[in-house]
């Protein structure tokens, strides 16, 4: 009876860690080849290394970039956290359906945070960045149309 009750409290974090690992996806689906398409996503990150490009699968996963991020403070005294920065990857998906190819993105982003304990700094999650996706969105968009593709 007892462990009844505590496999459901168990599973809660990892359930709630997942939905917020899928938080701020964003989809465009673009009536086009999927080689324009897939030409598309590969453009929209050009400014990024790219470290898994799997056309086959449809994957796109750029690596870490590292963004400062000045002013930060941290602790109850409002200490300034003077190696303050984010980091931030972008993976893409790109999907063969019916009529039209689909295209997901997100950002994961983390950021260097006062953590206490034995590491006293260390990287945490926190939510993508509303500019880094719109950038992201707006780039996509612009280059499926430059490949002659119809966004629906």
């Amino acid at each position: 009876m007892m462990m009844k009750r505590l496999v459901p409290l168990l599973l809660m974090p990892v359930l709630l860690t997942a939905c917020a690992s899928m938080s701020g996806m964003q989809q465009r689906f673009a009536v086009c080849s999927y080689d324009h398409a897939w030409d598309a996503a590969l453009d929209a990150v050009k400014d990024r290394a790219v470290v898994t490009k799997d056309k086959e699968d449809g994957m796109i996963v750029t690596g870490w970039l590292e963004i400062p991020m000045p002013g930060r403070t941290f602790g109850a005294l409002q200490r300034d956290l003077g190696d303050s920065r984010d980091r931030s990857r972008i993976t893409l998906v790109v999907k063969r359906l019916n009529d039209v190819t689909k295209i997901s993105f997100t950002e994961e982003r983390q950021r260097w945070a006062f953590r206490g304990g034995s590491r006293l700094f260390g990287w945490a999650s926190t939510d993508p960045s509303a500019e880094v996706m719109a950038d992201v969105q707006s780039r996509l968009d612009t280059k499926l149309k430059e490949q002659g593709c119809s966004l629906s």
